[in-house]
């Protein structure tokens, strides 16, 4: 099956301040409570990190991010391997009054309880990604953007 996603999220700063926030590799397991494993070093092409994440759902899912481009300051492109596994993006572009930033991905739950519910509930699979991405824009926005 697989979840096909687009979100974008609206900051009201600038395009090169998300920018330095989300370079902090260092400070994303305390911005994101639901990130319960990171090992990852820098915000640049050919990084691999080893992320394990819980959703709001009886499992947690265990992959990497390879970084196979990053544009400072606009795109990075991602391959993600695990219990998840395909392709992600990210993108910044100002606005007025702040700055746009789109995360698009295909992904498939490949093992596990994630594989398994991928398989059988879609719209759980579909809501537990959903939830992730838009809690985290949110706790980004609050924790890493404040002030």
């Amino acid at each position: 099956m697989g979840i096909v996603s687009e979100h974008e999220y609206r900051f009201a700063t600038s395009r090169g301040d998300v920018w330095a926030a989300l370079t902090r590799v260092d400070r994303y397991c305390e911005w994101w409570p639901w990130l319960r494993g990171f090992d990852g070093s820098a915000f640049a092409a050919g990084e691999q990190w080893r992320c394990a994440v819980r959703p709001p759902l009886p499992y947690t899912l265990r992959f990497t991010i390879e970084l196979t481009n990053v544009v400072v300051g606009e795109h990075v492109d991602a391959r993600l391997d695990g219990d998840i596994a395909g392709a992600a993006e990210l993108a910044l572009r100002e606005t007025n009054g702040g700055c746009v930033l789109r995360l698009a991905a295909d992904l498939t739950a490949v093992r596990g309880v994630a594989g398994f519910v991928d398989r059988v509930l879609p719209p759980l699979a579909r809501w537990g990604h959903d939830w992730v991405l838009d809690n985290g824009a949110r706790q980004f926005r609050d924790a890493a953007l404040a002030g």
